[in-house]
């Protein structure tokens, strides 16, 4: 049925696209979880009043994420080209989009994690210091179990941004839907490829709000 209404769409060409998009999503996700994650938790701990509170670090580390935060991701794929070159050895490519994914992404998704631990209730916190649980303790057993739900919420927010990003690589080479409906819905003029890889796109971004859904609803009654 869609090769009758899309004549003109290269399928083959499609598939190898949503397989570049979904590893390019899935790895960069990982890495930002990796790095936002800690971030995040970092930026509680030093806050006003928290555990390891530091206002000078806490000012840098905010900075550094406001300041990520605030470009667009279009000119971070141009700014950050010499770091790319450096970390993959190229520009283009599947591979050449993760780091900016995750440059992107990472202050974006460690600001979701510190608003998340925020909302822990400060006396189940008081309550673990009295019982003389470190600082460690309190944020493995205590802080991170309470916060998981909003915080698989917000990782399934930044994914969801991350596929976002990962259509606008595509206008250096980074490869996936992005750069096949620019190569041949844009230049070329093929207006069923962009139909085509668009709604591919809005799919898979319905396919992960779902899994992260059920996953959020699981730890929540838990």
């Amino acid at each position: 049925m869609l090769l009758e209404w899309f004549p003109n769409v290269f399928w083959p060409e499609i598939w190898k696209s949503v397989n570049e998009t979904l590893y390019m999503v899935v790895i960069a996700t990982l890495f930002t979880a990796v790095i936002g994650l800690p971030l995040g938790v970092l930026v509680y701990l030093t806050g006003p009043g928290q555990l390891m509170q530091n206002r000078i670090l806490n000012q840098v580390l905010s900075i550094i994420i406001n300041v990520f935060r605030s470009i667009p991701f279009i000119i971070l794929l141009i700014l950050i080209i010499p770091f790319t070159k450096f970390i993959v050895g190229t520009s283009l490519g599947v591979s050449a989009a993760i780091p900016p994914l995750v440059v992107g992404a990472a202050p974006f998704f460690a600001r979701l994690v510190e608003t998340s631990l925020r909302e822990v209730d400060r006396g189940v916190i008081e309550m673990a210091q009295s019982m003389g649980a470190s600082t460690w303790q309190i944020v493995t057993r205590v802080l991170l179990p309470e916060a998981r739900p909003g915080i698989l919420a917000g990782l399934t927010i930044t994914l969801v941004v991350l596929i976002g990003y990962s259509a606008m690589s595509g206008a250096i080479g980074g490869g996936g839907l992005g750069d096949l409906a620019l190569r041949y819905g844009y230049q070329r003029y093929q207006m069923d490829v962009t139909i085509v890889a668009t709604c591919i796109m809005i799919a898979l971004v319905q396919v992960f709000q779902m899994l992260g859904d059920r996953l959020v609803a699981h730890f929540s009654r838990k």
